[in-house]
């Protein structure tokens, strides 16, 4: 028996700034972080040259999508405010235009008013949400007041800023297991759909809210998430869940990560968020073959 049935790819569409992209077959978005403090130091660039060669590198290694965070939400880390976060992207995307004027980029916020400034600012073309609608923005340390206002029945506000401006949201979830992120991930897709938002792509959030056990669990389930009818996003690459269990750190956990990849991409995620955008793409071509095959 095989262990891994090939799952139905669909096609999908997002409009992404009046241009439409086919998530039918598994595409690469490469990180771009704009931060000091990221767990994984190399994937920190902060002068100029530094963010231009990694938007370089992600367009001409195959990414689809550059991916810019300004505020690291590992645990333990520290505060960023809204200004600093603003700050950041504005230098960090006026370097990107200039030298990737065309790419489609997702900005990594939680926070309505910078996906605000950056999709009118700089044409931004995605909301990369990782709080799951404003539950948590550092790993599992939860956001004041945001459960007690869905529980009244109100939207969370980065919702409605996504229906607003009108571009994709990536739904992440913070939940702790397969079956509570299953039922979450059916009230907000809802309340995505009631406010207008057309195009949702969902994230279950490798590492946020998870034990290691968890982790895994949803990655071999992961087709599961095919009921929605929706996109796969995964976010692996180097993770805590995969160097722990290797004994090593994020520096050697790119094997782990192209493994987990795989398995990701054999259970039908669309987009493989990353920092080796090489290695992710040609995970992509490899199976190419093998997920045409019905």
């Amino acid at each position: 028996m095989n262990r891994f049935p090939i799952p139905q790819r669909f096609s999908y569409t997002i409009n992404c700034n009046g241009v439409l992209m086919d998530l039918g077959e598994p595409m690469v978005m490469g990180i771009l972080n704009i931060t000091p403090d990221s767990f994984y130091i190399g994937s920190r660039k902060q002068t100029e040259k530094e963010i231009a060669e990694r938007v370089d590198c992600i367009i001409g290694e195959g990414g689809k999508i550059i991916d810019v965070g300004a505020f690291s939400t590992r645990p333990g880390a520290l505060e960023v405010s809204e200004e600093e976060e603003m700050e950041r992207l504005r230098y960090g995307l006026t370097i990107l235009r200039k030298q990737q004027p065309t790419a489609v980029v997702s900005v990594d916020t939680f926070r309505p008013s910078v996906a605000k400034m950056a999709v009118e600012e700089f044409g931004v073309a995605i909301i990369n949400d990782v709080s799951e609608g404003g539950i948590t923005g550092i790993v599992d340390r939860p956001m004041n007041g945001t459960l007690l206002r869905r529980k009244r029945g109100e939207y969370p506000e980065i919702f409605t800023m996504a229906a607003k401006l009108g571009v994709p949201y990536i739904l992440m979830s913070v939940q702790p297991s397969l079956e509570k992120l299953t039922m979450e991930f059916a009230k907000e897709i809802q309340m995505l759909r009631d406010l207008g938002v057309k195009d949702i792509i969902l994230d279950p959030g490798f590492g946020f809210g998870k034990t290691m056990e968890a982790n895994y669990h949803i990655l071999s389930n992961l087709r599961k998430l095919s009921i929605f009818d929706l996109p796969i996003l995964v976010g692996l690459s180097r993770k805590r869940l995969l160097y722990n269990r290797l004994n090593t750190d994020p520096k050697g956990a790119l094997n782990a990560t192209t493994v987990a990849n795989t398995v990701a991409v054999l259970n039908g995620a669309s987009i493989l968020r990353v920092h080796d955008v090489k290695e992710a793409v040609e995970v992509c071509r490899i199976l190419e073959p093998i997920n045409m095959e019905k």
